[in-house]
């Protein structure tokens, strides 16, 4: 992970998202892996990649503020104008001390969180 943090910081993005997938691959439930590998693949302007590791990220950490942030970023930058709006929605519940609950079959539409 150290690696693909690295390379991340100066900008070497390809060998960010090589680590990063060495990282998911040793360890498939590394929520951290996952959402960095996000992050590097919506830097690359690879949005359909980066909202499969953004949604496989959530899978394992439904209630992470960062996750559903960056989603709603790549969504918007993939111009999937709903998706995003209802993973923005999310991140503000959780900010809020809320909870949402996790459905990845409507692609992140907006759900109803409790506190």
């Amino acid at each position: 992970m150290d690696e693909g943090n690295g390379a991340l910081a100066i900008g070497e993005l390809e060998e960010a998202v090589k680590y990063f997938r060495q990282v998911v691959e040793q360890d498939a439930q590394f929520q951290d892996g996952w959402h960095a590998l996000g992050m590097a693949l919506y830097k690359l302007d690879r949005y359909e990649e980066a909202i499969a590791a953004g949604k496989r990220a959530a899978e394992l950490d439904p209630n992470n503020q960062f996750v559903w942030s960056s989603l709603s970023l790549a969504y918007n930058a993939n111009k999937q104008k709903a998706e995003a709006e209802a993973a923005g929605a999310k991140a503000r519940i959780i900010s809020w001390g809320g909870k949402v609950k996790l459905d990845m079959t409507d692609s992140g539409s907006s759900e109803q969180g409790s506190a």
